[in-house]
């Protein structure tokens, strides 16, 4: 039986973030039976999340949708974070880029679009405000299980 993750987590990791026990946890969701992961492609914790399970794609047979809130979310990222997220992109099986441009709403409306196409949500999410917060409530509101990850 196929199913699918939604990835949310905060742009800026703490130096306690441990991309080793990300790695198990996405590990193990596979192991679980999840087949199909939405990246929502912020810096931070997406990014880390991306690059994991690019290395798990090596030993499973695993899809990966980009979910791209706008075109050209990068351009305000660091050298080395559009660096990164530029060779994950490729990565991807799939590329959903849901706005011409920046608008109002679009990233809500990327983690909505991420929530309502998925079983589970496995977050990193140590803030009761912002869009990991607001994905995390929607996620509930539409009964769709939370797995936090440290």
């Amino acid at each position: 039986m196929n199913k699918a993750c939604a990835l949310t987590g905060h742009r800026t990791l703490d130096g306690n973030f441990n991309e080793n026990s990300l790695y198990d946890r996405l590990e193990a969701l596979v192991r679980e039976g999840y087949d199909t992961f939405f990246c929502g492609m912020a810096a931070g914790f997406d990014l880390a999340a991306l690059e994991c399970l690019v290395n798990l794609k090596q030993k499973y047979r695993i899809f990966i949708e980009a979910c791209i809130p706008f075109k050209g979310q990068e351009s305000a990222f660091s050298a080395s974070e559009k660096q990164k997220y530029r060779a994950l992109l490729c990565w991807c099986d799939r590329k959903t880029v849901l706005f011409e441009k920046y608008c109002n709403g679009c990233y809500l409306a990327r983690n909505r679009y991420m929530v309502d196409r998925s079983d589970a949500v496995l977050a990193h999410c140590n803030q009761e405000t912002g869009g990991t917060a607001y994905t995390v409530r929607y996620a509930r509101e539409k009964n769709v299980p939370v797995i936090f990850v440290d």
